[in-house]
């Protein structure tokens, strides 16, 4: 299996849905106290103004049809819908998400460790790529 999809563009996906996942609900919309005071819990707080969400989807809008089908697909052999042998099948169901591509990918809880071990099962990996931004 070749992916058309640059590592490095996948990475960088990987690290952004990793920024997006660990986002809470925001705990108090008014809270009035300064920075220092909140122990640095609301730079965790979705408050609907963090970049994660905007700039995955910007990653994610910016691939062609295919490259968005090879990330979805490795993200369903890494949770383990299909295994590595089932590629082509994988592809296939990945078609159907194509549309709202970073919709299905913000709606898995799970998508940066799925992708990770989509890449793992291939024998692929972000290790020594340094730091993505």
């Amino acid at each position: 299996m070749e992916l058309t999809t640059g590592l490095e563009t996948i990475c960088r996906i990987i690290l952004r849905a990793r920024e997006y996942e660990a986002l809470i609900p925001e705990t108090d919309p008014d809270e009035g106290s300064n920075a220092s005071d909140d122990g640095g819990v609301d730079a965790l707080e979705d408050d609907g103004e963090n970049p994660s969400e905007t700039e995955l989807r910007a990653i994610v809008d910016d691939l062609a049809d295919d490259e968005q089908v090879e990330v979805i697909a490795l993200a369903m052999v890494g949770r383990g819908d299909f295994d590595a042998a089932e590629w082509a099948d994988a592809l296939e169901a990945a078609t159907d998400e194509v549309d709202a591509a970073a919709d299905w990918m913000l709606e898995q809880p799970t998508f940066s460790t799925d992708l990770e071990a989509g890449l793992a099962a291939f024998d692929l990996s972000c290790d020594g790529l340094g730091t993505v931004v």
